[in-house]
């Protein structure tokens, strides 16, 4: 990992604020990156100054990360449903529930936890608290995911992510009939300025973000729908679901509806993604199928669709 990077900026970046252009160029997230600015191992023009700092033309960055100490992580004899597995990568169906890699407040019981039980071998170019992460499922979103196992497979992993060259595709059951058979959502994504766990559609402190669906059922009170993103921003379709007034079933945070169905979480379900080998370069393409929660939601919407109840 490199500890020491140097920024020069350029015209194209003025008036950006410090934080958004160091996550920008910097594989790691805005809050670490804040607090690297406060505690001073980030410095413009060899000063100190906030996370907020608005860039000027030819200001100069230094950012020095500090040595780090090896974190405990636990490996954990956790069952995995490893769909595929190479030296280069791993790809995993994720179950509901599961959180990622660890952090505050889930230390344990993660995939990492149980990547670790399984293989040693984890890329650590996202750091050592996310060895093989490239991207991520929100807790309670089921389905597959990939990890890199070697530095290399990372940076060609997260080039392929970062130029959308990986397909990203997800099943969802959303409140209300979706009238259009297919539609986009282009809609810019930023952090919700009072909740800071939450995520909006606004113009401000915002990135880009392109939703396709297509209706793949109608029900009375509910659409089930395929979902394609283009881009990858935190909790991406289900903010752009209650955007467009449908939100998922089950969703926490971004539904106020109460779900008549035995579901922890939201109804979402990454069952595609196809990417470019990071050796080969061969496609390949993998789906899993939906979790037996959703499943049994749809066999029993779909069989009062029929008359048979």
């Amino acid at each position: 990992m490199n500890n020491q990077h140097f920024f020069s900026v350029d015209q194209d970046n003025k008036k950006k604020r410090l934080d958004i252009f160091l996550t920008e160029k910097l594989q790691e997230s805005r809050s670490f990156l804040k607090k690297g600015i406060m505690d001073g191992w980030i410095k413009v023009n060899d000063s100190n100054v906030k996370p907020n700092y608005k860039l000027k033309e030819k200001d100069q960055i230094t950012v020095i990360f500090p040595p780090l100490e090896k974190p405990s992580i636990t490996p954990e004899n956790i069952p995995l449903d490893i769909i595929y597995e190479d030296q280069d990568i791993i790809v995993i169906n994720k179950p509901r529930g599961m959180v990622v890699y660890p952090a505050p407040g889930n230390f344990c019981g993660t995939l990492i936890n149980a990547l670790l039980n399984h293989t040693k071998k984890l890329s650590v170019r996202s750091g050592l608290m996310r060895p093989g992460i490239v991207h991520r499922l929100d807790k309670d979103t089921s389905g597959v995911i990939v990890l890199a196992k070697s530095d290399n497979a990372h940076m060609n992993l997260t080039n392929q992510f970062k130029n959308r060259d990986v397909k990203k595709v997800y099943q969802t059951l959303v409140w209300g009939q979706v009238h259009e058979d297919k539609a986009s959502i282009t809609a810019p994504i930023g952090r919700h300025p009072l909740k800071r766990k939450e995520m909006l559609v606004t113009t401000k402190n915002s990135r880009e973000a392109i939703t396709h669906f297509v209706v793949l059922e109608r029900f009375d009170e509910f659409t089930f729908l395929k979902v394609n993103i283009l881009t990858g921003r935190t909790h991406q379709i289900r903010v752009h679901m209650k955007f467009i007034g449908h939100p998922i079933v089950g969703d926490p945070v971004y539904s106020s509806k109460k779900t008549p169905f035995e579901i922890k979480g939201q109804a979402l379900h990454a069952y595609k993604l196809g990417l470019y080998h990071p050796t080969t370069n061969k496609y390949m393409e993998f789906t899993v199928p939906l979790p037996d929660d959703i499943s049994s939601i749809l066999n029993i919407l779909m069989n009062r669709k029929g008359g048979k109840e």
